[in-house]
């Protein structure tokens, strides 16, 4: 993978239920693969507003509030074939602004068949276990993702 190539700006949702668990989907393309939801900024849209329509967008709610971001972007490279199948060829991977939100709504909210499906499982799980499910070149910013909201895990914060 060519290091001049940029990075997509993304988003994405550490969604936290009551329990302090956070919310992650089998992936439609990749079976076995889990991660939690996530998408490109569109142009001239805050990050914010990305991180709410991404969530409505692959989990059919955007039942939610802010209470947390990461301080800076987090980077992975895509592996070169999936590169040049997904984007094109145009960038060399993800760069991300990760938000902590809690999720306000009930389970029946969500809801995969969505008009572009990219999940077809999903279950609340502890903070710590998700870097065991989740693709292994997404791994060390998922490592980032749960040192930076472990703060979440033991707080009251929303619930």
């Amino acid at each position: 993978m060519s290091a001049e190539l940029p990075y997509r700006p993304c988003v994405g949702i550490a969604l936290f239920n009551k329990e302090n668990k956070v919310f992650v989907a089998e992936r439609v393309d990749l079976p076995g693969s889990w991660q939690m939801p996530q998408g490109g900024i569109d142009p001239g849209e805050l990050p914010e507003e990305a991180a709410m329509r991404e969530l409505k967008e692959e989990i059919g709610t955007d039942h939610a509030e802010i209470i947390d971001r990461t301080e800076d972007w987090l980077c992975y490279d895509l592996p070169a074939n999936l590169s040049r199948k997904v984007f094109k060829g145009k960038y060399r991977g993800q760069k991300q602004l990760w938000y902590a939100m809690r999720f306000k709504g009930e389970d029946s909210e969500i809801n995969l068949h969505t008009e572009k499906p990219e999940f077809v499982e999903w279950k609340w799980v502890k903070l710590k276990s998700i870097t065991e499910l989740v693709i292994p070149f997404k791994k060390s910013v998922y490592e980032s993702i749960v040192e930076q909201f472990f703060w979440i895990v033991d707080s009251d914060v929303n619930r």
